[in-house]
């Protein structure tokens, strides 16, 4: 009896670790991803008011058309990176907070996500 006792005792002491521990991955992931998100705010709005003055110096309307296609194909190009960077740091942030209780689930015979 006192065996399963100190077991159940103990599996609950590392639940509540990996909890922990799971928590602060995420914290920590999150943090980096808002920082991230503010960065490329900060970045998209400086390009923005460079890119107005750019088209406002423009002369002809052949010349603003050019320049407006050219940061379209800019400001697209740099929102798919900028997604496929918040996707992954998405990923990275879910798999650091899963390590933790990768043991605890191996035990009943789930295996991780890769």
């Amino acid at each position: 009896m006192m065996k399963s006792f100190e077991e159940f005792q103990s599996f609950g002491k590392d639940g509540f670790e990996a909890y922990v521990a799971a928590s602060n991955a995420l914290t920590k992931g999150f943090q980096a991803i808002a920082q991230e998100a503010a960065d490329y705010s900060r970045k998209s709005f400086e390009k923005g008011t460079a890119a107005f003055e750019k088209l406002s110096a423009s002369k002809s309307l052949d010349k603003a058309l050019e320049v407006q296609q050219a940061l379209a194909k800019e400001h697209y190009e740099a929102l798919v990176a900028q997604v496929t960077k918040m996707n992954e740091m998405y990923i990275a942030t879910a798999k650091e907070a899963y390590k933790p209780f990768e043991a605890s689930m191996a035990a009943f015979g789930v295996k991780a996500p890769k």
